[in-house]
């Protein structure tokens, strides 16, 4: 009688790939039942891993201050609910900051997850590492920084024109070429002339006054832009090829590279260099606004909020929340940074590692509706009635000259409650504040995108 598929599946096989010429081999070769055993051994795959019956333990460090945060916190709640049956978590948080980001399941921005063993790329999701840098720039004028930021900085898609370009380090390329994830040249390429840009979205150039000193600071936030991005939809693919073989009850969203693999090696590697980039983006901002103006920096730290950790075999992943525990900065220079809005103080804080917090603090003040609720319910006003209202008294550029009303001040949940939630949970103490005198943001990038005008070209 042929052995087939059927006989495999009995002998405890799951459907694959090499089931046709596993077939074809034993026919071919009319092997016995010990040899059948002997050659299959080595397709033999692993128990797959079911979800947590119920979901492992997080704590709430969030509350609704009005009735308008209801349906957010229900939400972030219930996501983390979801979330908590991953095989991998052991225990999670979420930040006063927290908003969800997709369908429950999904990590909420604001949540932070310890998984044992294991690195989920969808926890730290495409911007890899967005992280934030402060430089003290002494007695220096307000104006003048940010109006010398203004001229060095680049917001908006793609890299920087050609002749325009900031160098990214021959050290880092070089290590670029000896990871798996991250030698290819395309991707090079792309990491050299993104080097030195913001992007879009949330990301700022901000300039404010100490509180404590009446120093001049200036506060960029951006995260790894393309090479970023391009080292998450690797990571996806290799995680949910893992899922597929090992646990297909996980949510894709939720899949993982095993750390103890040569891909999870490999990834953490790539993480590390994707953060070193990072870093080296904001450092050469930072560089090129204080070399034009010949003052020398009195100071200087810089943290992730956007990030994976690790603690032996635990990886701390955390979508959107400030690391206060030194074990999770190898590079620490510094007290850590939590921007609310551009109309409020970059918080300076420090912290310790409590049974509330898992050692992280809020990244910033969140949202409570999506950016498309938030300008529908200003609908009523012009877009200009709107910025002249929430930016007064402040010095407000957007890159595109065009205004991005989703990221005014009243776009995110009030800075006010979420100070006050900080507090009350024990989560860090606030040690400074950078009041604000004025920040860039790259604006409404989709208003006079470049496809946009090829579109009305082609109709013409």
């Amino acid at each position: 009688m042929e052995f087939n598929g059927n006989n495999l599946i009995e002998l405890g096989y799951r459907p694959a790939k090499w089931f046709k010429e596993a077939i074809e081999f034993i026919n071919e070769n009319n092997l016995d039942q010990d040899q059948i055993k002997t050659y299959l051994e080595p397709f033999r795959q692993p128990e797959l891993i079911p979800l947590h019956e119920t979901a492992k333990d997080f704590v709430i460090n969030i509350r609704a201050e009005h009735e308008s945060e209801n349906d957010n916190v229900e939400k972030v709640i219930n996501t983390m609910k979801v979330l908590m049956k991953t095989p991998t978590l052991i225990e999670g948080a979420i930040m006063p900051d927290a908003c969800p980001t997709g369908p429950a399941g999904n990590i909420p921005v604001g949540g932070v997850v310890v998984a044992k063993n294991a690195i989920h790329p969808g926890f730290h999701s495409a911007d890899i590492c967005c992280s934030v840098m402060l430089t003290d720039f002494g007695k220096a004028d307000p104006k003048s920084v940010l109006d010398m930021a203004h001229s060095v900085t680049h917001f908006g898609y793609g890299g920087r024109p050609r002749g325009e370009q900031m160098p990214m380090s021959q050290e880092l390329m070089d290590a670029f070429r000896q990871n798996d994830f991250l030698n290819d040249e395309k991707l090079i390429s792309i990491a050299r002339s993104h080097m030195g840009t913001q992007g879009d979205g949330n990301h700022f150039l901000f300039v404010g006054i100490s509180r404590n000193t009446g120093n001049t600071m200036l506060v960029t936030h951006h995260g790894s832009r393309a090479p970023g991005a391009a080292l998450y939809d690797k990571g996806m693919k290799v995680a949910n090829r893992f899922r597929m073989e090992i646990s297909p009850e996980t949510l894709r969203e939720n899949a993982w590279i095993p750390y103890d693999t040569e891909e999870g090696e490999s990834y953490w590697e790539a993480l590390q260099l994707i953060r070193a980039w990072t870093k080296e983006n904001h450092t050469s901002i930072h560089d090129a606004v204080l070399n034009k103006m010949k003052v020398e920096k009195e100071d200087r730290y810089w943290n992730e909020h956007n990030f994976v950790f690790k603690d032996g075999d635990l990886f701390y992943h955390a979508k959107g929340a400030t690391p206060l525990d030194d074990k999770f900065l190898p590079d620490i220079t510094g007290p850590r940074l939590i921007p609310l809005n551009m109309a409020e103080p970059v918080l300076i804080v420090k912290g310790t590692t409590n049974e509330r917090n898992l050692g992280f603090a809020p990244h910033g003040a969140g949202r409570n509706f999506s950016r498309t609720q938030h300008k529908k319910s200003l609908a009523h006003k012009t877009i200009e009635e709107v910025f002249t209202e929430e930016t007064r008294g402040l010095d407000v550029r957007f890159f595109t000259n065009e205004i991005d009303i989703s990221e005014l001040p009243t776009a995110y949940k009030s800075a006010k409650n979420v100070r006050a939630q900080i507090e009350e949970y024990g989560l860090c103490e606030v040690l400074d504040e950078v009041i604000p005198y004025g920040c860039i943001m790259a604006g409404d990038v989709q208003k006079n995108a470049p496809w946009k005008k090829k579109k009305k070209f082609r109709k013409a």
